[in-house]
């Protein structure tokens, strides 16, 4: 029997009083990973008001303080790095040496935010006035929700929670129940650094009534939530009823852009990459791929022998390149995308099936899918997917290739593959997507540049770098007058 995954709340491991439990398992042979509390409302309420106690005197810590925990988090995590890597390979499916990269990118976030404790800039400006300062200072804004996904079940809660911490608000973090025992073990790294109790708080279920009691609690200030399009625009909702910040990260449909110039051999190193790693569950995977007339001929003949030779399989094996779907319902909903493909009239040239045979019986595998033909009007070039399925769509030139890169709902990550630094220039400028790499795959965030996208994608706020704290705090104005008379701003004196 796997050790009972419990909540932490208010500095302590504890049980959901209604003594129910779920399972994790292995998306790749079916394997019990943990067994874990089921809690419900009272849980996620005793937590936000521990992270309610803890926030008067967490907030009132120096933040060159709090920033040295969080370089203890950076170093500890750094030396259970292969240990939590293998434990979110089982739980998640995803390849071990992306599960290396997804504890790298919390590593990164804890000491780029840990520096923040010395800096944490404000603004002084003149005053209009003589004998009179002017500044801004920023302040935390107090409990903060965090709804985090399974795709990235390190990386995300670190983006969210050392912004969050550094600028001292205290956390509530509400995991995906996918994945409990790698939020479970994150958390844990975080309590042995020295983190005050309640400062950050863990709550495990498998209801969706734990995300709406967290959203709909008076005393959470802001909700931060990573998830479907479908499911943040509800959130959005709810936090404007009780009149609460939110920041939403949602889906993609990203796209590859291929003209004649570019160099062939990169670009499908970018495919694959971008459309089939993490099994194509991310939200900036590439499901679209948008080649000019050109060259396509040539680059579905690289992609397609790139594709026969794609290591599928248990993401702890060496040499397995694709891991599989996180779950059964996810390997329903993408092969049903794929009949829906064939009936709008794309062309099926590679995969297509469930993969249930041999080393795959156990789990959700799926077969890497390529489709020609595609037309932008199709639901397979307009819908996040989250699979490994890309369609093709071919173009005349770069504008039509931009064209209908922009026309999609969504607009997170776009790639353009050119040698002709102009169109390289241009295309920059009118892609209308919040990251745009050139001559690289549409995934692979940096944690000093801000993560976000525009339309659907969000609704403006970004993770990491600098804009993460715009998210995570509020600006005080501060006026001193020493002028000893009273002077008043915007009032004629002639």
């Amino acid at each position: 029997m796997k050790t009972l995954v419990k909540n932490f709340i208010g500095g302590k491991w504890v049980e959901a009083r209604s003594r129910r439990y779920f399972e994790s398992r292995n998306p790749a042979t079916g394997e019990l990973v943990g067994r874990c509390v089921d809690s419900g409302r009272e849980e996620i309420d005793q937590a936000v008001k521990a992270a309610a106690r803890a926030f008067e005197s967490w907030r009132r810590v120096p933040a060159p303080r709090r920033g040295e925990i969080l370089f203890r988090v950076a170093e500890r995590l750094v030396r259970h790095k292969d240990a939590l890597a293998r434990t979110l390979t089982q739980e998640m499916g995803k390849v071990l040496t992306e599960a290396k990269g997804d504890v790298q990118e919390a590593i990164d976030m804890a000491a780029y935010m840990a520096g923040e404790g010395r800096r944490l800039f404000g603004h002084v400006v003149p005053s209009e006035l003589p004998n009179k300062s002017a500044q801004c200072i920023r302040e935390p804004v107090g409990v903060v929700g965090l709804i985090t996904p399974w795709n990235f079940p390190v990386a995300i809660p670190a983006w969210k929670s050392f912004p969050a911490l550094i600028l001292g608000n205290t956390v509530v973090l509400k995991p995906s129940p996918e994945t409990p025992v790698t939020a479970a073990s994150f958390i844990k790294i975080i309590e042995e650094c020295g983190m005050p109790p309640g400062v950050v708080n863990l709550v495990l279920g498998s209801s969706a009534q734990l995300g709406e009691a967290l959203v709909s609690h008076p005393e959470v200030a802001l909700i931060s939530f990573t998830g479907s399009t479908a499911t943040g625009g509800k959130v959005a909702v709810a936090a404007a009823t009780h009149h609460k910040r939110v920041a939403l990260e949602m889906g993609g449909k990203n796209a590859i852009l291929v003209m004649e110039d570019a160099d062939l051999d990169l670009a499908v190193d970018g495919i694959i990459w971008s459309a089939f790693g993490t099994t194509g569950q991310r939200c900036t995977a590439c499901s679209r791929l948008i080649v000019h007339t050109d060259v396509k001929n040539q680059l579905m003949k690289k992609l397609l022998a790139r594709l026969a030779k794609l290591r599928i399989g248990n993401g702890l094996k060496p040499g397995i390149e694709m891991g599989p779907i996180i779950n059964r319902a996810q390997l329903e909903k993408v092969h049903g995308y794929v009949g829906v493909g064939q009936q709008e009239g794309a062309r099926l040239v590679a995969g297509g099936k469930i993969l249930s045979e041999g080393e795959f019986k156990k789990g959700w595998f799926y077969a890497p899918t390529l489709f020609d033909c595609v037309t932008p009007a199709m639901r397979i070039a307009k819908e996040e997917i989250f699979g490994p399925v890309l369609g093709v769509l071919e173009v005349k030139d770069l504008d039509q290739a931009i064209a209908i890169n922009n026309e999609v709902m969504q607009g997170l990550s776009t790639s353009v593959y050119t040698r002709d630094l102009n169109r390289a220039q241009r295309a920059i400028a009118d892609i209308r997507t919040g990251i745009v790499y050139v001559n690289a795959g549409t995934i692979g965030s940096e944690v000093h540049l801000p993560f976000g996208g525009m339309r659907r994608t969000g609704n403006g706020h970004r993770e990491a770098g600098q804009a993460a704290l715009e998210t995570f705090s509020e600006w005080k104005a501060v006026y001193i007058d020493y002028s000893g008379r009273l002077q008043r701003a915007q009032i004629d004196t002639d």
